[in-house]
């Protein structure tokens, strides 16, 4: 029987996936990789849970790859492990469930690139964040694509390039981290984030979700044109329709499913 690495529990209409491998670190292997894509997967398609909380047991949030994994394989199965990391990025990027991290500790390599691409990112006040790969020959190309739009290309760089741990202050500063808390309030803080935005309409939030990463790349205009037309979609919803008619009648509104 495969051993869980990684493990999914539903707090209600939280979805809680948590890394579970404390003793090697959190690392991102292949069996943690397609792990976490079935939790991820799970929480989807759970029917109740309307926001994720990404988190990890121990004191390191991901040590990112397992290098001994990367060392003994082919270059066949270098090539699929990439692929199925940059699957498991792009699983957390569509899932139509917005994905808080919760960090804990330190996040780095593919680490930092799995809290990156969450959604937001809520960390301890001793949590860090580093892409270390040059000190050991191998650049952080694939976290670089994550790090680098949530930051300016030149903070991104200067991780990339100088190895060094980011601190969680630093990190809220540069805009890598939404929030940090004392660690003892880093759990109920991400469960209070998590519960405000399930509050929302699913519909709405899937399709906002979106909307944000479809535009996020194009020039102005081009933006404009492709979130009008999402706002037409939006706005003939059931949901919208009934958020609307709930702010005017001053009442509360019911979202459907």
């Amino acid at each position: 029987m495969e051993k869980s690495l990684v493990d999914f529990a539903a707090d209600g209409d939280v979805g809680i996936v948590t890394l579970n491998n404390p003793e090697r670190r959190n690392v991102l292997s292949r069996m943690a990789l397609g792990q976490l894509i079935a939790r991820l997967d799970s929480a989807e398609a759970d029917g109740v849970v309307k926001c994720v909380i990404l988190r990890a047991t121990g004191n390191v949030f991901s040590a990112g790859h397992d290098l001994a994994e990367i060392v003994a394989a082919t270059d066949a199965e270098r090539e699929s492990l990439f692929a199925l990391c940059s699957r498991a990025m792009m699983t957390v990027r569509n899932l139509s469930l917005p994905v808080i991290a919760e960090v804990q500790g330190i996040a780095t390599a593919a680490g930092c690139q799995l809290a990156a691409t969450c959604d937001l990112i809520v960390a301890a006040e001793d949590a860090s964040f580093a892409t270390p790969g040059i000190k050991i020959g191998l650049f952080c190309s694939t976290p670089a694509v994550a790090i680098s739009r949530v930051m300016s290309p030149k903070k991104a760089m200067e991780m990339l390039l100088t190895a060094e741990p980011v601190p969680a202050r630093e990190a809220e500063r540069i805009g890598l981290v939404n929030r940090v808390v004392p660690r003892a309030e880093l759990a109920e803080t991400t469960l209070t984030l998590a519960r405000k935005i399930a509050a929302a309409s699913p519909y709405t939030v899937g399709l906002g979700k979106k909307g944000f990463y479809d535009q996020i790349g194009l020039d102005v205009e081009q933006a404009y044109a492709l979130t009008e037309q999402i706002m037409v979609e939006n706005a003939k919803a059931p949901d919208a329709i009934e958020g609307m008619q709930a702010f005017l009648e001053r009442r509360k509104p019911q979202w459907g499913k």
